[in-house]
């Protein structure tokens, strides 16, 4: 079947992580991207570390696998111009670049849509393209900040950066979205449009929707609770007699039969085992005493009983052992990419698991310049003796 955005084109000017994520979104669901990169460096995390034993980083193969390169100097008027050429050719444009920097190149939002009326175009930056924050410089770290991320991760007297780069990747999902929303839009009406994706918005969307009504509600700063839950009680991390189990009881029957499970039905008619808000009241006490239950038991018991109450929980695995889960290994998001200069390199799969056009995984990332000669040639028609001349000029 053909993929969803078979005949989309793209033309990518993003580098380290949020852009190139929503690009990458936009190939697994079947986007032509084509990169743009520097000619002497390419994007700032081609060979950034980990990187495998060929010297590619291992982040950048897998945020850009099936993507073209081209190489362009930007800063060339030949080389803008082959950029303006291209934006005929394409659909969507992608640029993760501090808010002004494509105005000085000439290659703005107003001048492509100009240009071609159908364009839809996208902006990644850490806090958008408008507001007295416009300038700012930022990176994941600072949107986690920004967005009230960092005020509600970690323990009561240490709030901590989630260690996973939300912000970036957050953002190149909304972009994603965005992009495939304004898609429709022009099949129905034929109109191009611009998007604008804040890092600090995508970081406020995440933690408001849970956080903000403490605030908004009752004027409460919400709590950092480390590894409890704001809605749920019990949930935490248990220590057991050769490990550790994260149990999770969000409703009030998964509750009663936690507690059933345990041997101590005599907690439902208590406190511990009324509603949400009698829980919190007894938060503590309700995790010491599972906690000593959890203690005398082994992680596999605690599973094991735990999965015949339908109660959630888990073995806390090491990141080593997710790498190999057989879970994920099942859903194919634990693949092998070939790289042309690396060999076989362990990627994650795609997660569109659409019954007729799931998103495409089997590509590898491209090394630097590899597809300029191609692009310009079948995109827009340049002889061999043009390519050449510009590749002499340093223009590509």
């Amino acid at each position: 079947m053909p993929s969803i955005l078979e005949g989309i084109k793209v033309l990518d000017f993003t580098s380290v992580y949020s852009g190139p994520f929503c690009t990458l979104l936009l190939k697994d669901l079947g986007a032509a991207v084509i990169k743009v990169e520097r000619r002497e460096a390419g994007d700032l995390i081609r060979y950034d570390i980990p990187h495998t034993e060929g010297g590619e980083g291992g982040p950048f193969i897998i945020l850009n696998r099936g993507k073209k390169s081209l190489t362009i100097d930007l800063k060339t008027d030949k080389g803008r111009n082959i950029c303006k050429e291209l934006v005929k050719k394409v659909d969507v444009l992608v640029e993760n670049f501090s808010p002004g920097t494509m105005d000085k190149l000439g290659l703005d939002s107003k001048t492509m849509c100009a240009i071609n009326p159908k364009l839809i175009y996208a902006s990644i930056s850490a806090y958008g393209q408008t507001g007295p924050k416009r300038d700012y410089p930022g990176f994941d770290p600072v949107a986690q900040a920004m967005g009230g991320m960092t005020q509600v991760t970690g323990y009561p007297d240490n709030p901590t950066r989630c260690g996973v780069s939300i912000g970036d990747f957050s953002s190149g999902m909304f972009a994603t979205i965005s992009i495939v929303g304004a898609l429709m839009h022009r099949q129905k009406t034929g109109e191009g449009q611009v998007i604008d994706i804040s890092m600090q918005d995508s970081i406020w969307q995440l933690s408001s929707i849970e956080f903000a009504p403490y605030y908004w509600l009752n004027k409460v700063i919400p709590p950092r609770l480390g590894n409890q839950h704001a809605a749920m009680i019990p949930c935490n991390l248990y220590p057991t007699k050769d490990g550790r189990v994260y149990i999770s009881a969000g409703v009030l029957s998964q509750v009663h039969r936690l507690y059933t499970a345990m041997g101590r039905k005599d907690l439902i008619d208590t406190p511990f085992g009324a509603n949400q808000n009698e829980r919190f009241q007894h938060r503590q006490e309700i995790d010491d005493l599972v906690a000593a239950w959890t203690k005398t038991k082994t992680t596999q018991d605690i599973q094991d009983i735990l999965k015949k109450a339908d109660v959630p929980c888990t073995r806390l695995p090491e990141f080593d052992e997710v790498c190999r889960d057989e879970q994920l290994d099942s859903r194919n998001m634990i693949i092998e990419v070939d790289q042309p200069i690396s060999g076989k390199v362990k990627a994650p799969g795609s997660l569109f698991k659409l019954s007729k056009t799931p998103g495409r995984i089997d590509y590898p990332a491209p090394f630097l310049g590899e597809n300029t000669h191609e692009i310009l040639s079948d995109m827009l028609g340049y002889t061999e003796v043009e390519i050449n001349k510009l590749d002499d000029e340093g223009v590509i």
